[in-house]
């Protein structure tokens, strides 16, 4: 692709980062404040402990947080700060919320890239086996186990692994990330969900490559079924399958937050509920904002994957 053709692609992503940052900061905003209790009294809690907190000190925390002053007011600040990349200081440890966001992102890619690495090696490897035979056992099986899969919630299903993997065998630890294979739990629950959906995804698409003309000319010059998989099949298997990752990304945002929580893994989505429960709307937003981007960085690496794959969507 030249540069006429990427330039308008990249403008385009970067405007709808814009608007990401925008609405995302913009909801949380909002939402903090409309939550019910006293906000600069559960940030003295969180400070002090609720046995020590007194109406003085939340009143202090209020004006030392500017927490007292009209909500368009504290909004065209934040709006200001954004658009210089300062996403301010943590209303609970004072600390910059750019540095805290940066120390927990580490652990939020590595988890997201495990998890995604194994759905694609979980998820389409059997899709396409599925696929090359439908209506045998292995589809009915794997569409009985995709379905299962995909009805139960990430949390329910972490709570299971956990009691086979940590309970049941002792082979990974339950929770933490100190601990060697902290991460595999944690990275198998967001894997399961993901490949559930993408195995269904190469599956279909493995039928209609089987039942194409290219690949019936493939067997009928002489190419063995795993040759003609191999030059003619998986690379039009893999387009349909690469482009579904944009909407497993949700999926994946989504599931960060709540498996991150149920195994205790330091990372964004751990961060943003704690930052909830105490109230902390810059720690709040600066996460939320990150995961937004992320989910628009995903997407754009999504698209690129999808023009280097099938050469008719760079036309």
């Amino acid at each position: 692709m030249d540069l006429k053709h990427i330039l308008p692609k990249l403008l385009q992503r970067l405007l709808q980062a814009l608007l990401v940052a925008l609405l995302v900061g913009t909801l949380c905003f909002f939402m903090t404040r409309m939550l019910p209790g006293d906000m600069a009294y559960r940030i003295a809690a969180g400070r002090y402990g609720y046995d020590m907190v007194t109406s003085a000190a939340a009143q202090a925390v209020r004006v030392e947080l500017g927490l007292d002053r009209p909500w368009p007011a504290a909004l065209g600040d934040w709006w200001g700060r954004l658009l210089h990349l300062d996403l301010g200081s943590s209303q609970v440890t004072a600390q910059p919320v750019l540095l805290e966001i940066a120390q927990q992102l580490g652990p939020t890619v590595r988890l997201s890239l495990l998890a995604m690495s194994l759905s694609l090696l979980i998820g389409p490897s059997l899709g396409v086996l599925a696929g090359l035979k439908p209506g045998g056992w292995l589809d009915r099986v794997t569409l009985g186990l995709s379905v299962s899969l995909r009805a139960l919630p990430p949390f329910l299903l972490g709570l299971l692994l956990v009691l086979l993997f940590s309970v049941q065998l002792g082979a990974l630890p339950a929770a933490g990330h100190a601990d060697h294979g902290g991460i595999l739990l944690p990275a198998l629950t967001l894997a399961l969900g993901l490949a559930a959906t993408s195995c269904r995804v190469a599956r279909d698409a493995m039928v209609q490559v089987r039942a194409s003309d290219y690949f019936a000319f493939a067997l009928t010059k002489g190419l063995t079924p795993s040759q003609a998989l191999a030059r003619h099949g998986l690379r039009n298997v893999a387009a349909p399958v690469t482009a579904y990752l944009g909407v497993q990304m949700v999926m994946l945002v989504e599931g960060v937050v709540l498996v991150e929580t149920i195994f205790a893994w330091p990372g964004i989505g751990h961060a943003l509920v704690h930052a909830i429960f105490g109230r902390d709307v810059p720690m709040i937003q600066g996460t939320a904002l990150v995961l937004g981007l992320m989910f628009v960085l995903f997407n754009a690496l999504v698209d690129a994957a999808c023009a280097l794959i099938d050469p008719r969507r760079r036309q």
